[in-house]
């Protein structure tokens, strides 16, 4: 019976999930990710290079704590300059976005893989700005990691 007590006490403290649509700017805001990486997996730099505000910035944080900046145009450019037929997929999880206003976050779990051969696993964390009607981002950081990693989603 405690057991039940305990349970049932649990179960009224966690959030309710609400079953009602995500506003409009959430789902702008997740699409302009979804963009980036279908723009990855097809190579157009043009949609990858639309997906950024000027001057956004890349940092990948290591295990070891190290910050490593890349330039957006360098990592835009690696993936035009990845071998022929190679499609380099970034598999995303659920998503946790955020927004208020002109600003919003989106946390989400990724497995990156060239080809069919997984490569690493981490999470992004993305700042994105709405200016003239349309989300940008604005700054992307992440982890990087080869082992421990939770299994990807199915494909």
């Amino acid at each position: 019976m405690r057991v039940l007590t305990a349970l049932a006490a649990l179960a009224l403290a966690l959030p309710v999930a609400s079953a009602t649509a995500q506003s409009p700017d959430h789902d702008a805001a997740y699409a302009v990710i979804t963009t980036l990486f279908d723009g990855m997996r097809t190579r157009d730099t043009t949609a990858m290079r639309a997906a950024f505000a000027p001057g956004a910035s890349l940092q990948s944080v290591g295990a070891n704590g190290q910050i490593r900046n890349d330039p957006i145009d360098g990592w835009i450019g690696s993936v035009a300059g990845a071998p022929a037929g190679l499609v380099l997929d970034e598999r995303l999880g659920t998503p946790v976005v955020q927004v208020s206003g002109n600003l919003a976050t989106v946390w989400v779990e990724y497995w990156f893989y060239a080809g069919e051969r997984f490569s690493h696993c981490g999470f992004d964390a993305f700042v994105l700005a709405k200016t003239d009607g349309r989300w940008r981002i604005l700054s992307v950081a992440d982890t990087r990691q080869r082992e421990g990693c939770s299994p990807a989603p199915a494909r």
